[in-house]
């Protein structure tokens, strides 16, 4: 790397001031700036270029190492799986062969109930507010008519509430 210190930046800029002339050495300077900073970025560019590559294929190995690792845990699952199955059918051979034995007559094991579709809008009622809460609440739960509210919230003595005697027969 070239080594520029004060005194040479001082030594190149007195010969630039004589060669390119006061007039045009701040254009200049301003053209070089911004080239200089153009190289610094494309420079930066390449640099996260190269870091990115380098990464990506440090993800490749880890990528590989974990799928080998997958493998060799999806097939340790399934040899144990197998052997569970195989110690399954064996005691349900033995169980069948015993119960065949001392019945005469094969049936069902174990009986299961008929499946029961719940119904429509269970999610709905399942996900309701209780009544207790809705009463504590104030809130209604029965709709009623307008005479119904009218009667019900009339004070006791006015005009129109003396009831009807209930007629037997």
């Amino acid at each position: 790397m070239i080594d520029l210190g004060l005194s040479k930046l001082a030594l190149i800029g007195a010969v630039a001031l004589i060669v390119i002339g006061p007039e045009k050495l701040p254009r200049v300077a301003r053209t070089v700036g911004t080239l200089l900073g153009k190289a610094q970025r494309y420079v930066s560019d390449v640099k996260a270029e190269v870091n990115r590559s380098m990464e990506l294929e440090e993800l490749r190995k880890m990528k590989g190492t974990v799928e080998g690792a997958a493998r060799d845990v999806e097939s340790s699952i399934h040899s144990a799986t197998s052997g569970v199955e195989r110690e399954w059918s064996a005691t349900a051979s033995e169980l069948t062969s015993s119960y065949e034995s001392s019945d005469g007559v094969m049936s069902e094991l174990v009986s299961y109930p008929e499946y029961k579709h719940p119904g429509k809008n269970w999610r709905l009622k399942r996900g309701s507010v209780p009544a207790w809460y809705k009463a504590r609440q104030g809130v209604r739960t029965k709709a009623l008519s307008g005479a119904a509210r009218v009667a019900r919230h009339r004070p006791p003595g006015a005009v129109g509430t003396a009831r009807r005697p209930r007629q037997l027969g």
